[in-house]
């Protein structure tokens, strides 16, 4: 009488290479990717921000103050209406008009260089909210300068005889803008520097 056969143990098979005793191949893992830098979008969004405040303003300085006019506000604050065929802050007012095509000219090349600079400091949050004001500011100047060959000023500030020269919301955000740069690089940027370093 045969005897029944054992059934045989369910044991999986080992892997050629172990049973061989070869060594097994760690494959590396793959470089990690780059992140990419934040969109600039949301930046140029406040750019259009600054233009849209600093246009309206002006319509309304136009609509209610005729060319020339004072309305004092305070005993330091006067709202005027005046065009300024200078930069900001009236500098080259005086020129013969010559200033109205290079200033222009200095606002577009300047509008260019900053979107470059947002490109690549994107990363930099405080850097980006002051490029963000300043291309604003310089755009809606440029829009005052190819619409009327000047720009409306209708802010006044002064203390006695003396009078701060008139300017308006554009020049507002070019001002803090460029205040910030440097108080961005100066306690940030620098800092960032040093501990990469």
């Amino acid at each position: 009488m045969s005897k029944p056969t054992p059934p045989k143990a369910n044991v999986q098979a080992a892997p050629k290479a172990a049973q061989s005793g070869a060594k097994v191949a760690v494959r590396p893992n793959a470089p990690a990717k780059p992140s990419k830098r934040p969109s600039i979008l949301p930046w140029l969004g406040l750019s259009i921000i600054w233009i849209l405040l600093d246009q309206l303003t002006k319509l309304w300085v136009v609509a209610r103050l005729d060319l020339g006019a004072v309305v004092e506000v305070t005993s330091f604050f006067n709202l005027v209406h005046v065009l300024n065929p200078g930069a900001a802050f009236s500098f080259l007012a005086s020129q013969e008009g010559w200033q109205r095509h290079f200033l222009s000219g200095v606002a577009v090349v300047a509008s260019i260089v900053i979107l470059f600079m947002m490109r690549s400091s994107s990363h930099r949050k405080l850097a980006m909210l002051c490029l963000a004001s300043i291309l604003g500011g310089a755009l809606g100047n440029l829009l005052d300068r190819s619409m009327h060959g000047a720009v409306i000023d209708f802010l006044d500030f002064y203390w006695g005889n003396y009078h701060w020269p008139a300017f308006n919301v554009a020049d507002m955000a070019i001002s803090m803008g460029a205040v910030g740069l440097i108080i961005d690089e100066l306690l940030f940027n620098k800092a960032d520097k040093a501990k990469g370093a």
